[in-house]
């Protein structure tokens, strides 16, 4: 058996944010993939994640025991080919910020849910939120609290806008230019980054009314920006908002950055050669940057390893 590939993902605009409503925007990234497949020789390289199904095999069944409404699988068959050696063939990166854990969920629905809404129907609202909130429940196994949206992106393979918790539509984003200067980049920090623990230091700022006031007033600000201009073409606006949550970022949300970034990140805002943000929830893996210049970029950051993902 080999199933279909489901691609890793990155979310433009709207970390934290969209805890909180803000807008976001999240793309496929298709550098990135994992299918399922059965290792009938149940060699040492698959048994970590053939282990890692069977626990998440027993979350399915709680969770379809607990809301048989939402979502039920076939698990009797998911158990027999997890006994007959399935495991999760991925090149995503874990703990990277692209969305590793979103394909695997993604894969097991498509190939064991009971009833599932295909990619080749007419995607309503209803259906997307529907959605949302099985993959929000299977990915909470992995994460404590997920959004549901890295599965949701890695299934349709679609860019997606977030308007708000309940208000997501597939989008249409520019069409890249092939000669064109400026790009969306990843930069890789060389650690890995766990999401549960970032999520509860900003659960934790979040009790501080002035951590609230900041995320509404600059934070939501600036990124809602960046998705309409991002989404209009407006790169000289754009540029100028992504300066802005760049500061804020920095000001905001030091503990995400690993602290080998923090001269970097400055650098970047105090000469305009590039301007960072955090890559999913931080605290390792990639960071998301922005450029007018490409090759400016990559003089400026010429010790590190940049990826293309978006060029303007």
């Amino acid at each position: 058996m080999r199933g279909p590939l489901f691609y890793s993902k990155i979310l433009l605009f709207g970390e934290y944010g969209i805890i909180k409503d803000s807008k976001g925007l999240s793309i496929p990234y298709n550098f990135y993939n994992g299918a399922l497949k059965i290792d009938e020789q149940h060699t040492v390289a698959t048994h970590k994640s053939n282990q890692g199904l069977k626990r998440f095999a027993e979350h399915l069944e709680t969770m379809q025991e607990e809301n048989p409404a939402l979502v039920t699988f076939d698990v009797d068959t998911l158990k027999k080919d997890i006994e007959a050696g399935l495991y999760f063939d991925s090149s995503i990166p874990q703990g990277y910020g692209v969305g590793s854990s979103g394909a695997l969920v993604a894969a097991i629905y498509d190939q064991y849910a009971n009833d599932k809404i295909t990619v080749l129907e007419n995607l309503t609202r209803e259906k997307l939120l529907k959605l949302k909130s099985i993959f929000s429940a299977m990915e909470s196994f992995f994460h404590g609290k997920s959004s549901g949206l890295d599965p949701l992106n890695s299934y349709l393979s679609l860019p997606i806008l977030i308007n708000s918790q309940d208000n997501i539509e597939p989008a249409g984003i520019p069409s890249q230019l092939k000669k064109g200067k400026g790009a969306v980049f990843l930069l890789d920090s060389g650690v890995t980054g766990e999401t549960a623990p970032m999520v509860q230091i900003f659960m934790e700022n979040m009790k501080q009314e002035g951590f609230r006031a900041m995320l509404k007033d600059q934070f939501v600000k600036h990124t809602d920006a960046c998705v309409d201009d991002f989404l209009k073409g407006d790169v000289k606006s754009l540029f100028s908002n992504i300066k802005q949550l760049s500061n804020v970022v920095l000001d905001n949300f030091k503990p995400m950055i690993p602290q080998q970034f923090h001269k970097l990140w400055k650098q970047g805002i105090d000469t305009n050669a590039y301007y960072l943000k955090l890559c999913g929830s931080g605290g390792g893996g990639y960071i998301l940057g922005f450029t007018e210049d490409l090759e400016k970029a990559q003089q400026a950051l010429k010790d590190h390893k940049l990826e293309v993902v978006y060029s303007f």
